[in-house]
């Protein structure tokens, strides 16, 4: 029955073949989502090595943390753009999961990250996250939690506002764009906890900022940031 099963799927995938969401060339068999060359090839940031990275920079005299960092360079037309496309925009949130996973072994072996006790992803509105129909930061976070072990939270924080895109907007604007829109719910539940704090993408760090000042109206808490990509 086995063989049977997995001479089917060998078939199906011949006739509508799986393609890699970076690069778009067909996936081999044991590729998921992400062939092997764009793995080993994606603009791997490696700032979860250098505590004074850019991500880290974004919050120097504006929030307490621990560390932050992105996984992937973002450049326009670029391969990450394409998988960060195909999760938020088609729905692939395999994708997100996958990318979470790779870089959950990086920061496995990295402290502050590897500290982390509670993952929370930024949330969405509701209305949002009813349109979208998911949230690509938690697709990211579940990835994170497969291989690093530390559970995910969706509960503790929440959108309160509903605000307007980012995009286009200058830093200035950003910044007032997403002021005071979150609020805890059980904050209890996050005293004395590592939260590693994740996102799709950061630009100039205004949502994470929103989000840390939040949390930290928690008692005992550290706080990380890890982010998809990182747009200059």
């Amino acid at each position: 029955m086995n063989f049977l099963q997995e001479y089917f799927n060998d078939f199906l995938s011949l006739v509508f073949p799986e393609l890699c969401q970076a690069c778009g060339n067909n996936l081999f068999k044991g590729e998921e989502s992400i062939c092997i060359y764009c793995q080993q090839h994606l603009p791997y940031t490696n700032f979860h090595l250098d505590i004074e990275n850019p991500v880290a920079k974004q919050f120097w005299g504006k929030a307490k943390i621990a560390g932050a960092s992105a996984c992937f360079h973002f450049r326009k037309g670029g391969k990450v753009q394409n998988l960060l496309h195909q999760l938020k925009y088609k729905g692939r949130q395999e994708v997100g999961i996958k990318i979470g996973k790779i870089y959950g072994y990086q920061l496995l072996y990295s402290s502050p990250f590897n500290k982390a006790t509670v993952i929370i992803p930024v949330p969405l509105h509701k209305q949002k996250l009813k349109s979208r129909g998911f949230n690509q930061a938690e697709c990211f976070a579940n990835g994170l939690s497969e291989t690093m072990k530390v559970p995910v939270n969706t509960s503790a924080l929440c959108r309160a506002q509903s605000n307007e895109t980012q995009t286009k907007k200058t830093r200035y604007q950003r910044h007032l764009n997403v002021e005071q829109i979150f609020k805890l719910n059980n904050a209890q539940d996050l005293i004395g906890q590592h939260i590693l704090l994740v996102d799709d993408v950061v630009t100039t760090g205004s949502t994470l900022l929103s989000c840390i000042e939040c949390l930290h109206t928690v008692q005992d808490i550290q706080i990380s940031v890890a982010t998809i990509a990182y747009a200059k």
